[in-house]
């Protein structure tokens, strides 16, 4: 999971998906998600997309794997906008297009 440290160090996600036997991996280090939380208001809300925070992201991607994770959830509008298929073999969630589809899907219906 790769978020706000609001959505990394809560239970908003947790709960959901471990109940669905899916168990959710953060950035063990408090450094980690602490620059997370920075690139992700001082950059990336900014629309500043520089190719070290890039590499920083997948470095973190690459340790979550690491530790067994299979897939990451982008839990923040942000990221995928840095982020892509592309750039990594680990399957990624994007969770602004999610709901997206979601909402026109519960429109239509």
């Amino acid at each position: 999971m790769l978020g706000t440290k609001f959505v990394m160090e809560s239970d908003l996600y947790v709960e959901c998906l471990s109940g669905r036997g899916i168990d959710v991996l953060v950035p063990e280090s408090q450094a980690v998600r602490e620059k997370i939380q920075l690139t992700l208001k001082d950059e990336l809300g900014k629309g500043i997309f520089e190719e070290s925070t890039k590499l920083f992201y997948l470095d973190v991607i690459k340790e979550l794997a690491d530790r067994g994770c299979r897939a990451i959830v982008m839990g923040c509008t942000k990221i995928p906008l840095l982020i892509n298929h592309n750039d990594t073999d680990i399957l990624l969630f994007d969770t602004t297009r999610i709901h997206a589809e979601a909402a026109i899907e519960f429109m239509l219906s």
